[in-house]
């Protein structure tokens, strides 16, 4: 019995111990800033929550704390008085935000000259941090001509070129997440910022071949983190919806109402489009799309888009599926991202696809513009050479 009143009597020590190993605090000052700080705002996310606080500056210092379970990135915004003239300054991106990792502990903030260019004590994460942003550096040199090119093709309307810039993008950014974030995470698997790393090197598509063996190799205590339970969750869907995988059966309704079963689409080839009215990739996208159901839609071939419209919008989404033509099968809960067909696929960006043969097999995933087209015919006119993508 006395063993028993001694470990109660023991409980509070052991939570207040628990608790204040996910304890941060961050102080910070400012120096020689041209605008007179008033107001600093810190975001995070922590269990699954957006955190935002605020603290009114004195003497150009500000302080935060927080409880969090492991390192995440948070983001300082400033707010400034208004200048002498009485007008508001106005918030600049590179000027007066910045992106620094939390970790439980004491960190230390110094900004100097301008509220982003800051010095970070207390936080090895961040240290981490911006050895990587570094390394990102000269890949983000090189995307900058394409994205300016990509901006004017698209006020242009000029779709084919626009198309054309966007793979040359993807291609430096899959070539950065390889040799920035890739490299990171197999080399430090116990690293504080592995658990970041890592969800950059695996982006919103994983390939389960290609992450599972890097997410087994991190630490132990990475491997705990909450982000890497989720993480592990995500990365069980999509072993389940990889190439040459069955796709799974779901139901949801139509724009009348009525249920609609992905099974009762078997025997034909079958293209699953993930979209959303507010989505302007996606609306881009959809006259590619309405390209390919036009042509092959006599041929065995059928769509489902799967909508992420939000709730009680139901008419932004019929507008959508109007205004575009797209004259095949649609299915929605407009629950927004909470779709539960979106949730079954692991769907965390839109758009995205996949493509079943008539037995229901995931054949090619994510294809857009002219590969869409030539995946579509490949899979059904047969045609030699036809590899699903990898």
């Amino acid at each position: 019995m006395k063993k028993i009143i001694l470990l109660i009597g023991l409980l509070p020590f052991f939570a207040l111990a628990q608790d204040k190993s996910k304890t941060f605090s961050l102080a910070g000052k400012v120096k020689n800033l041209k605008y007179i700080p008033d107001w600093v705002f810190l975001q995070y996310r922590t269990n699954g929550e957006w955190k935002t606080d605020s603290f009114q500056t004195k003497g150009g210092k500000y302080s935060f704390a927080g409880e969090i379970a492991e390192p995440v990135l948070g983001r300082l915004r400033v707010k400034y008085r208004s200048g002498d003239d009485g007008n508001k300054i106005a918030t600049v991106s590179g000027r007066d935000m910045v992106a620094v990792f939390l970790q439980p502990g004491k960190i230390k903030i110094t900004s100097v000259d301008s509220f982003s260019n800051v010095k970070v004590k207390g936080s090895a994460a961040h240290s981490e941090f911006v050895k990587l942003k570094e390394q990102e550096k000269p890949f983000e040199e090189r995307m900058k001509p394409l994205i300016a090119k990509y901006t004017e093709y698209g006020k242009a309307k000029d779709r084919e070129n626009q198309s054309k810039v966007e793979d040359q993008i993807d291609a430096i950014d899959k070539e950065k997440s390889e040799k920035v974030y890739g490299e990171y995470v197999k080399r430090n698997p116990s690293s504080p910022l592995a658990m970041y790393a890592l969800q950059q090197y695996a982006g919103w598509d994983i390939d389960a071949d290609k992450i599972e063996p890097v997410f087994n190799s991190l630490s132990g205590a990475n491997k705990n983190y909450p982000s890497a339970i989720e993480f592990k969750e995500n990365l069980e869907i999509a072993k389940k919806t990889g190439i040459g995988k069955m796709a799974m059966d779901f139901t949801q309704n139509d724009t009348l109402g009525n249920p609609v079963t992905l099974s009762s689409f078997k025997g034909r080839y079958l293209l699953i489009d993930f979209w959303a009215s507010w989505c302007g990739p996606c609306r881009t996208e959809n006259p590619n799309v309405v390209k390919v159901f036009n042509k092959y839609k006599d041929k065995n071939f059928h769509i489902i888009g799967v909508s992420l419209d939000r709730p009680g919008q139901k008419e932004k989404w019929m507008k959508a599926i109007h205004d575009d033509k797209l004259d095949w099968t649609q299915v929605s809960d407009l629950k927004f991202w909470d779709n539960e067909v979106a949730k079954q696929y692991g769907i965390k960006a839109i758009p995205q696809n996949l493509l079943l043969d008539p037995e229901g097999k995931i054949i090619a995933k994510n294809i857009r513009g002219e590969e869409l087209e030539n995946k579509v015919g490949e899979a059904i006119e047969g045609k030699k050479g036809f590899v699903p993508n990898p």
